[in-house]
């Protein structure tokens, strides 16, 4: 699954490009220092033959096998890779961090025997720590070694107050988010660790273990941790919340309100708390309820913010009408101007938007006013006017590069919009004569070929991204994602990703691609492992449809309708769960009838500056590719963007 760069996506930041010559080695750095557990494949997936051993170096020679495990793993060979830095590690019996190196490797090679080698000569050079123990446990989990595994993690407990500034428990926790790809395996190994007698005395610790259980759907562990959290902690309200949240995933919507009810009666000045509370009662449903929490007591932008998302995303237009005459009563900053228009844009008061708009003096609101105003002016049927005005904010040499720069991506995706594709290239060809080498206008129009179901020009513009950087990993996935999805070159698109995964090894979207390439390639029981570890990390629809393929195609039906069904929950109109759909031929049972249920972007997301799973979830196609609604904290617009593979990211 493909990443959005900066302009498409604000949870993805794009370097500057930099042409180097230098050798390739940022991959196999980020083995070297990278938790080790984030490089942990998950358990379940078999350990794959071991590779032929290419004949480019002696074998006594440390420093040329570990130029060759580099180069391997910079071409995504990660099983090469595996090998020559296990050489290299052999060749150099005094060098524990090489060892170390090399277990990381061949982990993520999912090389078991030359992982549990590795491993040794770790332990044998560096002596014990809790690094060493936590990828020993992985590869126990792997294995399928429970009791094994579970020993060294209940040992790392045992000791971590004495550990890692007493914070040890966290390395457990990306042990068991590694062996996430096995929920069995992972749930067992997790049931033995949590009970009071193993566990710190640390409220975080608490919380965490109970979130992991939630995300293996251990709803039996997340009541007994949470009956221990509210025993323990009682007056914690970060306890209460995690038990309003529980209450709320368990289908308990009341027993959850009384919870935050509870809580309010404590907020006083609280801010945090009190926003904490409402985003709750926006999960809830009940984002009326939400916002009047807010709207109780001193007010200031970020409080403002949040409220007309609330009240954006419940569409309750009367209510943004209240705020809106509110608001005009104290509109001095350049945030309430900005905020004020968005407000006048949702509710369909063209003029009076265009009027805040022009009132923002200056500074990051001033150029989000700027492009959303030719928005305005384009949702009004004045298109000429819209495109005339961002013709005159790319040549404005008052602002910086990157709003004019957008200024070229928000034409074009109007342009896209009306159905004129000619224009819509054009757009894109001025915008690369006047920044030839900016990875995000290059990605957008790679995304627009994609769209136009023109691979090999998609592919082109990727790889001109990674022919100024190597290392770009949005590039390197979208690359590998593209060629997975719309070719048959699955090798390469395999060699891509792994190159990506190396370099970003928890990110969730680039996990999904390295499972939707070995579904491809063949390795279904390996890819599910990979898909449910993604899952796991991320609630996302078409991660969910990528999982629920693949155990269609295991004969595990009833487990994948129940995938499709939670694909369909978060986004119904996800292309890749239509896609999945109309290629396994499964059918779900009708919609119930439409609540106001938050959704996946809820007003939790897009009025506190978003979480990274829901970040684009509330933009309007028609907004301006990076920009966010109201400062973080604005009223989103109805329609999301999508990038180049139909799903919105």
């Amino acid at each position: 699954m493909p990443a959005l760069p900066r302009a498409m996506d604000r949870s993805v930041a794009i370097r500057r490009p930099a042409v180097s010559t230098a050798l390739p080695s940022v991959m196999a750095l980020a083995l070297a220092i990278a938790p080790v557990l984030g490089l942990v494949c998950a358990p379940g997936v078999q350990a794959q033959s071991r590779p032929v051993v290419p004949a480019a170096a002696p074998a006594d020679d440390p420093l040329t096998a570990t130029l060759a495990a580099e180069y391997a793993l910079q071409a995504g060979k990660l099983e090469e890779a595996a090998v020559w830095y296990l050489r290299a590690a052999e060749a150099a019996p005094a060098d524990a961090a090489l060892a170390e190196r090399a277990a990381r490797a061949a982990l993520l090679a999912k090389d078991d025997a030359r992982a549990a080698d590795a491993l040794k000569l770790w332990r044998a050079r560096a002596g014990d720590s809790i690094g060493l123990r936590a990828a020993e446990a992985s590869l126990a989990l792997r294995r399928g070694q429970l009791r094994a595994g579970t020993r060294l993690l209940q040992g790392m407990l045992r000791e971590e107050p004495l550990r890692e500034g007493g914070e040890g428990w966290r390395h457990v926790l990306r042990a068991l988010d590694a062996a996430s790809g096995d929920p069995e395996i992972a749930g067992r190994a997790l049931e033995r660790l949590v009970s009071p007698r193993r566990m710190p005395d640390d409220l975080g610790a608490w919380l965490g273990f109970a979130d992991m259980a939630e995300r293996l759907r251990r709803d039996d562990l997340v009541d007994s941790m949470m009956t221990h959290i509210i025993a323990r902690y009682p007056e914690e309200p970060t306890a209460r919340l995690l038990q309003a949240s529980q209450l709320r995933e368990s289908g308990k919507p009341d027993a959850a309100r009384a919870v935050l009810a509870g809580l309010e009666a404590g907020l006083g000045n609280r801010l945090e708390l009190k926003i904490a509370v409402a985003r709750e009662y926006a999960e809830l449903g009940d984002r009326a309820r939400a916002e009047a929490l807010l709207a109780d007591g001193p007010q200031n932008d970020r409080l403002y913010g949040i409220r007309a998302a609330f009240l954006a995303q419940a569409e309750d237009k009367a209510g943004l009408g209240r705020l809106y005459d509110e608001l005009r009563k104290v509109s001095g900053s350049s945030a309430r101007r900005l905020l004020l228009g968005q407000i006048a844009e949702y509710l369909d008061r063209g003029d009076e938007a265009l009027d805040w708009y022009a009132g923002v003096p200056g500074g990051e609101q001033r150029r989000t006013a700027l492009l959303r105003s030719a928005g305005v002016l384009h949702k009004m049927g004045r298109r000429d006017e819209a495109y005339a005005r961002l013709r005159a904010l790319q040549t404005d040499a008052a602002l910086d590069e990157d709003s004019r720069r957008d200024a070229y991506l928000f034409e074009a995706d109007l342009y896209r919009e009306d159905g004129r594709p000619d224009a819509e290239l054009d757009a894109y060809a001025r915008g690369l004569a006047a920044y030839p080498d900016d990875p995000v206008m290059i990605y957008a129009r790679a995304l627009m070929w994609e769209r136009r179901d023109d691979i090999p020009r998609a592919e082109a513009d990727f790889r001109r991204i990674l022919a100024i950087d190597p290392d770009d990993t949005n590039a390197l996935n979208a690359l590998g994602y593209t060629l997975t999805d719309r070719t048959d070159r699955h090798q390469e698109a395999l060699e891509l990703i792994a190159r990506a995964l190396a370099a970003e090894p928890d990110n969730a979207a680039i996990i999904d691609s390295y499972g939707w390439v070995l579904y491809r390639l063949g390795r279904h029981k390996d890819a599910l492992v990979e898909l449910r570890r993604a899952f796991t990390k991320q609630k996302d629809a078409e991660i969910a449809a990528h999982v629920a393929e693949v155990l269609w195609v295991l004969g595990r039906r009833e487990e994948a309708l129940r995938y499709f069904e939670e694909a369909r929950r978060i986004d119904p109109e996800s292309r890749s769960l239509l896609r999945a759909l109309e290629q396994t031929g499964a059918v779900l049972p009708p919609l119930p009838p439409k609540t106001d249920a938050a959704p996946t972007g809820t007003a939790t997301d897009a009025g506190d500056g978003g979480s990274e799973a829901g970040a684009d979830a509330g933009r309007d196609a028609r907004l301006p590719p990076d920009e966010k609604p109201a400062d973080a904290d604005g009223v989103p617009a109805p329609a999301p963007a999508r990038d180049g593979s139909g799903d919105t990211r």
